[in-house]
C-alpha cells in the first residue's frame, strides 16, 4: 500500500508511465490467460488507465457541458464491462492513455525562464546619503536617490550617470555583445552591468518600473497568451459520440443484440485518432533531434508549419556573437604589422571584448602571445594606455584620441567601416595619431544561404535587432533580408510581432539574448540558439538549437510541414478504420474483443506510418 501510495505521489508524466507498464502486462496476462487469478487481470488496466478517463468525462460534461473524445471512451468501458467484455474495456483503455501520454510529452513547456530572469534582478544598491554610503535592498531605492555603482555590479536601479564614466554591458537589454561606453548624463538601466569605472548615478525608475521588472513582465504576459493545442479527436468528439450512439441505438433496435451495438462503441472509439497527432509529433522531434534540434513543445512543430514570417535578431543569431579583427590600416610611416603588435601588447591585459578580441586575432596570426607591456592603465570609457617596445601606446575611442592630441584621425577615413557596421579602435604613438584597427560581428557563412532557402518555402524573413541603423542594414543586405527593425527593445520587438499576429499572420522568432526572451514567448514559435544563446532564451523558447546551427531552419519548416501532412494521412486512415469497423460490426461479423484489437492493429498502422518521418530528408529545390 506504501509503494501505491508513493507512486500517486508522482508527478503526472511519470505516474502515466508506470501505470502503462503494468496495465500493459496485466492485459498480455489477460490475453493469454497466463495466470490463475480470481479476476481478470484486465481490470487493473480498466481502474488504472480507465478509471481516470471516465472521471475526467464526467467532470467535463458536469461543469461545462465539454464533450471530448473521453465521453465516447467512457461510454465503449462502461459499456463493454457491463456485457463482460473486461480485456477489450482494458485494451481502449489503455490505447486511450497512451495517447494522452504522448501528447502531454509533447505539449509540456518548462516555465524556468521567467525564474532566472527574476534573479537577474539586482539585490541590492548602494545608497550615497549625508551620512555616508549604506547598502539597502534595491525594492527601497527612491526616485532621485544617489547611487554608487562599482566595476563588475549590476546596476540596481534605472537612472543617469552624473558623475564618472565607464563601460556598461546592455547584453541583458539589447542583445549586443559589445559594452556601450557611458559618461555623464548617459541613461542606464537596471540589469545591465557595469564592466569597468565606477561610477555615480541619480535613480529615475525604480521597483516595477525599472527596466529588469517590466521585461519580466513582458515575458509573463507573452506566455500567457499561448494556449495549450487541441487535439483532433477532442475537436471532432461531439459529431463522433453523436453517431456512435446513433448507430449503436439503431443496431440494438433492429438487430436486438446489446454485443452489436457495444462493439460499435467500441469500434467507434478514436484510439488510431488520438494517436495520429502525438506520434507524427514525437516523429518529428526525434528527426529534429539527430539534426541538432531540440523541440520542447511538440505544439510548436504544428504552429510552424503555419508560419508566414519568421523574425531574426542579429547578434549570435544571423552572426557569430562576437567580434573579430577584419581590418588593420596604418599611417604615418608605421608598417600595419607594427600598428597591429603594438595594440595587441597594449590591450594583453584589458578585460574588455574588443581588446581580447584583438588578443586572439594577434596570437592566431603569429602563434604566440603579444609582448608584455611594461605598463598599462584602463581609461574607463575611452580605451587603455601602456608602454612597450620603448614607446607609449594609446588605444581607444576619438574621445581619447582627442584628449591626447592625436587629432589626425579625423581625415583616416574610418568612416567607411562604420558604415559596414564596424568598430574602429584608433591607435597613437607618442601622441601621434598612427592607425587604427577594424573589429566587426561577422555575419555567419550559412546565413545567405538560408535566408534564401527560407524564403524558397514561402516564408519571409525580417531583422529585428538592438544595433544601430548602419550596422544592422548591412547584415540585413549580405543576408538577403529586405525587411530591417533597428534599434529595438524587447518591447519593440514585441510589438512588431504582435502587429504581424493582429493581422493574421503566425510569426516565428529566431534569438539567443535575454532580451529576446519576450519576444521568443509572444511568437508563435521561438526557436533559441542553445549553444551560444542565454539560459533565458532557452527556456524561453519552444524550440532550441542545440550547435547554434541556422542552417538547419530550411529542413525544421519543411519537416513541419511533412508532420502536417503525416497526420493528416494518419486521421483519414482512422476515420476510414472506424467506419469500416462499424459496418462489420452491425453485420455482427466483428464481437467487442475482435474490434478492440481491430482498432490495436489500426493505432499501430498510425504509429508506423508517423515513423517513417525519423529518417525523412529535406532536399534543397534546384
Amino acid at each position: 500500500m506504501k509503494t501505491f501510495e508513493k507512486i500517486l505521489e508522482l508527478g503526472g508524466i511519470k505516474r502515466d508511465v508506470i501505470f502503462l507498464v503494468i496495465s500493459g502486462a496485466a492485459l498480455v496476462l489477460s490475453l493469454f490467460n497466463l495466470v490463475e487469478l480470481p479476476f481478470d487481470p484486465a481490470w487493473i488496466a480498466i481502474i488504472l488507465c480507465g478509471v481516470p478517463i471516465i472521471l475526467e468525462a464526467v467532470y467535463g460534461l458536469v461543469t461545462a457541458f465539454d464533450i471530448k473524445a473521453d465521453v465516447l471512451v467512457s461510454m465503449a468501458l462502461i459499456a463493454s464491462v457491463i456485457i463482460g467484455e473486461d480485456f477489450a474495456a482494458g485494451e481502449v483503455a489503455f490505447i486511450m492513455q497512451l495517447g494522452a501520454l504522448l501528447e502531454d510529452v509533447t505539449v509540456a513547456k518548462a516555465r524556468a525562464g521567467i525564474e532566472k530572469l527574476v534573479h537577474l534582478t539586482p539585490r541590492t544598491a548602494r545608497v550615497i546619503t549625508a551620512s555616508g554610503e549604506k547598502t539597502v535592498m534595491a525594492e527601497e531605492v527612491r526616485v532621485s536617490d544617489r547611487l554608487r555603482v562599482l566595476p563588475g555590479e549590476t546596476v540596481p536601479v534605472d537612472g543617469e550617470i552624473i558623475s564618472g564614466e565607464t563601460s556598461v554591458d546592455e547584453s541583458v537589454m539589447t542583445g549586443e555583445s559589445l559594452p556601450v561606453d557611458k559618461g555623464v548624463g548617459d541613461k542606464v538601466k537596471s540589469g545591465t552591468v557595469n564592466r569597468f569605472g565606477a561610477f555615480e548615478m541619480k535613480a529615475t525608475a525604480v521597483g516595477e518600473d525599472s527596466s529588469i521588472q517590466r521585461m519580466i513582465r513582458l515575458v509573463q504576459s507573452a506566455d500567457a497568451d499561448k494556449a495549450k493545442i487541441v487535439g483532433i479527436a477532442d475537436r471532432w468528439a461531439t459529431w463522433i459520440v453523436v453517431i456512435a450512439l446513433v448507430a449503436a441505438a439503431v443496431t440494438g433496435l433492429i438487430t436486438r443484440e446489446i454485443i452489436r451495438a457495444v462493439t460499435i462503441l467500441v469500434v467507434f472509439c478514436p484510439c488510431a485518432l488520438v494517436l495520429a497527432t502525438p506520434t507524427a509529433i514525437m516523429a518529428a522531434i526525434g528527426n529534429g533531434a539527430k539534426r541538432g534540434i531540440l523541440v520542447r513543445d511538440g505544439g510548436a512543430l504544428e504552429r510552424l508549419a503555419n508560419v508566414k514570417f519568421i523574425t531574426f535578431d542579429k547578434t549570435g543569431t544571423l552572426t557569430y556573437g562576437k567580434p573579430q579583427v577584419t581590418a588593420v590600416q596604418a599611417f604615418c610611416g608605421q608598417s600595419e604589422e607594427r600598428i597591429f603588435a603594438l595594440l595587441a601588447s597594449a590591450e594583453l591585459m584589458s578585460e574588455h571584448p574588443l581588446g581580447r578580441a584583438i588578443v586572439e586575432e594577434y596570437t592566431r596570426r603569429n602563434g604566440k602571445k603579444p609582448k608584455k607591456p611594461n605598463a598599462f592603465k584602463i581609461l574607463p570609457g575611452k580605451g587603455v594606455e601602456a608602454e612597450t617596445d620603448g614607446v607609449r601606446v594609446t588605444a581607444g575611442n576619438k574621445v581619447l584620441m582627442t584628449a591626447c592630441g592625436a587629432v589626425g584621425y579625423k581625415n583616416a577615413g574610418a568612416g567607411e567601416w562604420l558604415k559596414t557596421g564596424g568598430t574602429v579602435i584608433y591607435v597613437a604613438i607618442d601622441g601621434k595619431f598612427s592607425g587604427f584597427a577594424v573589429l566587426a560581428d561577422t555575419i555567419r557563412s550559412d546565413a545567405g544561404d538560408t535566408i534564401k532557402e527560407i524564403k524558397r518555402q514561402g516564408v519571409a524573413p525580417i531583422l529585428l535587432t538592438g544595433d544601430r541603423r548602419e550596422t544592422a542594414e548591412f547584415i540585413a543586405e549580405n543576408a538577403g533580408i529586405e525587411n530591417v527593425k533597428y534599434q529595438c527593445l524587447p518591447e519593440d520587438k514585441m510589438a512588431e510581432i504582435e502587429k504581424m499576429q493582429r493581422a493574421g499572420k503566425q510569426v516565428c522568432m529566431v534569438g539567443d539574448g535575454i532580451n529576446d526572451a519576450p519576444a521568443l514567448k509572444k511568437a508563435d514559435v521561438g526557436i533559441a540558439m542553445g549553444g551560444i544563446g542565454s539560459d533565458i532564451a532557452v527556456d524561453a523558447a519552444d524550440i532550441a538549437l542545440v550547435r547554434d546551427d541556422i542552417a538547419v531552419l530550411p529542413h525544421l519548416l519543411a519537416l513541419a510541414g511533412r508532420m502536417m501532412r503525416t497526420i493528416k494521412l494518419n486521421m483519414t486512415f482512422s476515420m476510414a478504420l472506424n467506419f469500416v469497423a462499424i459496418v462489420l460490426a452491425m453485420t455482427g461479423i466483428l464481437n467487442p474483443v475482435v474490434g478492440a484489437l481491430v482498432h490495436n492493429a489500426g493505432s499501430v498502422l498510425v504509429i508506423i506510418n508517423s515513423a517513417f518521418l525519423l529518417g525523412w530528408k529535406y532536399r534543397k529545390k534546384a
